[in-house]
């Protein structure tokens, strides 16, 4: 019986600790703090080390957690990563996630040498144990704090933060591997890493391919399909590792594969990832606090800080610059990308690798990657917002988001219904703007279900269901968002709906049905007009894209920040003259039926 009361308490503290967990990340919403610090902290307030008590050493359990915590958070940045967005970005973003990576870690190893005293090797391992980034973190401080990166830069760190874990992975593995069993020869060690890489991005492939598949073919209980993807991830990984290819890569992949077919309950399967990749990060994090011994960190303390000093002011700025040199970045926008560089969840994952395979001197990867990551956090972290206004990377939302519902229709794949409450000030309701391949189904009004025509006119707390494709529901959001009265009310200097500068040129045109060019789709509107002006834009400035006339709302630095459309006909989008709000009911309804 005390072996069951044993484990019901380590249970009930576990549970405990995962729910301090939990609640704290809603006090750091408040205050902005990084979340990943705010987990670290719980684990090393409840540890032996600190006022808790609680005694954990067991380095194996932790890395098998952290594995299955990665390997999901992979699968899921694949899941919603679209083809469409990063193909423009996807050479500089593994320029990053490679060469970037190397270089990270090739700058930082005579710092970690003559800092910590120890051999070339150890400090080589210690550069790719603190290599890679956590862009996840700097996502989320992003939407905590209300902006929007400009849609190249996102997407930059987007694609990185998916694609350098597997490298710095590789390369952690690899010198690992020479500290413990021996060395091997540098062709040896290219060899294999193309070898696991390319195998990896086999099994990725193909492993995706046969979710997707078995997916939308086998008829799975309601509720299974989101648990089928998730395991079937942790299969992928676990094969890939165990016929030792990159196993991180493959289960990245995978996702990017699922994410970008047409798959049944692709709703629930975003949900259901969304959720359990967030309680996979508490609990790693939790556990990794729970191994730092607060009173061992002083020991390499002063090391610790250079090491991360180096990393955030030297090693991550030269590699940013050098890597994005051939690809016509802005200054800002690669000392933004710079200064992202946050470390975190592979970081602390990588040192207890050192841990598990008992390494000589082990504990001094494990606290000098946690100083690091504390430090990053603290400095980057809290600052990366400010910066991302700063050097003029982002947007601020003006607008909360709408509620919307998205409910998965069995028997097809292309469409699915999207429902939205009414506010008082959306162009649904001002207007009836609603784009061409989004279809009004069904209307709940007074807890009563009506069809479009028997609850026209939609009034202001109506809710109202659409058929849309599953890859555009979101794009919908816009045209349910409250749209303020503009400050300036002049028909002839606003347009029918606004939305921000930057917007790409791509989007737009899928919500309106226009032909863009393909290297113009990443472009975004502010970009746009200073391309077609030949000049800074200037509020009340006119272009012209397709039917819709684009006009300068709101100009700051003569970059336009707020853009009106005016879905007026292309030769009435030349000028500004008051016939031309004539135009817009045959306009309006050529476009949106």
């Amino acid at each position: 019986m005390a072996a069951l009361d044993t484990v019901s308490i380590a249970i009930l503290l576990g549970s405990l600790l995962i729910l301090a967990g939990i609640l704290s990340s809603l006090l750091a919403m408040r205050f902005g703090a990084p979340l990943l610090l705010v987990f670290l902290a719980v684990g090393m307030l409840a540890g032996e080390g600190g006022p808790g008590g609680l005694r954990f050493d067991d380095v194996g359990i932790a890395y098998t957690v952290g594995s299955i915590a990665l390997a999901l958070i992979l699968f899921d940045g694949g899941l919603r990563t679209r083809f469409a967005s990063i193909r423009s970005v996807l050479a500089p973003s593994m320029m990053l996630a490679t060469v970037g990576v190397l270089v990270t870690a090739l700058l930082t190893t005579p710092v970690a040498k003559f800092a910590l005293g120890i051999g070339w090797i150890e400090a080589l391992l210690l550069g790719a144990v603190v290599a890679s980034t956590d862009a996840a973190a700097v996502f989320f401080l992003l939407s905590a704090g209300g902006l929007r990166l400009r849609p190249r830069v996102r997407a930059t760190l987007e694609v990185e933060s998916g694609t350098n874990d597997p490298f710095a992975i590789f390369l952690a593995l690899l010198l690992v591997e020479v500290l413990s069993v021996g060395g091997q020869s540098w062709s040896q060690a290219i060899f294999s890493l193309f070898r696991d890489a390319a195998l990896g991005m086999a099994i990725g492939y193909g492993g995706g391919r046969i979710i997707a598949w078995v997916l939308n073919r086998v008829t799975l209980a309601q509720g299974l399909h989101a648990p089928f993807v998730a395991v079937s991830a942790l299969v992928v990984f676990g094969f890939g590792n165990a016929v030792h290819a990159s196993g991180f890569l493959a289960v990245y992949l995978a996702g990017l594969v699922v994410g970008n077919r047409q798959i049944r309950a692709h709703n629930s399967v975003v949900v259901f990832l969304d959720a359990i990749t967030w309680l996979m990060q508490i609990v790693m994090f939790v556990l990794l606090g729970l191994l730092v011994w607060p009173a061992r960190l002083a020991d390499n303390l002063v090391g610790a800080v250079v090491v991360a000093l180096t990393l955030m002011l030297v090693a991550r700025p030269v590699a940013v610059f050098l890597c994005l040199w051939p690809f016509k970045f802005q200054w800002r926008e690669k000392l933004f990308i710079s200064w992202v560089g946050l470390r975190g969840a592979v970081a602390i994952f990588l040192a207890s690798i050192p841990l598990l395979v008992k390494l000589p001197g082990a504990t001094m990867y494990f606290d000098v990657a946690f100083v690091v990551v504390l430090f990053s956090l603290l400095i980057q972290g809290w600052t990366v917002a400010m910066s991302a206004r700063r050097l003029d990377m982002s947007f601020s939302r003006a607008d909360p988001a709408p509620q919307r519902v998205e409910l998965d229709l069995p028997g097809q794949l292309t469409r699915e219904l999207v429902g939205y409450p009414v506010s008082p000030k959306s162009p649904f309701l001002k207007r009836g703007l609603i784009p061409n391949w989004a279809r009004p189904t069904l209307v709940i009004r007074d807890e009563e279900i009506l069809t479009p025509p028997e609850a026209a006119p939609v009034r202001q707390g109506d809710y109202v269901y659409l058929l849309a494709p599953p890859e555009k529901a979101q794009a919908l959001d816009r045209f349910f968002m409250e749209s303020p009265a503009p400050r300036v009310p002049a028909a002839e200097a606003l347009g029918d709906f606004v939305v921000s500068g930057s917007a790409t040129l791509g989007a737009l045109a899928d919500i309106y049905g226009l032909q863009v060019a393909a290297d113009h789709a990443e472009i975004s509107l502010a970009d746009f007009f200073t391309e077609q002006l030949g000049r800074p834009a200037r509020a009340g400035d006119i272009v012209a894209l397709g039917t819709i006339a684009l006009l300068a709302q709101k100009v700051e630095g003569g970059k336009v920040t707020n853009v009106g459309l005016r879905l007026d006909e292309p030769e009435a989008a030349a000028t500004v003259s008051g016939g031309a709000k004539a135009l817009y009911g045959k306009v309006r309804k050529k476009l949106f039926g």
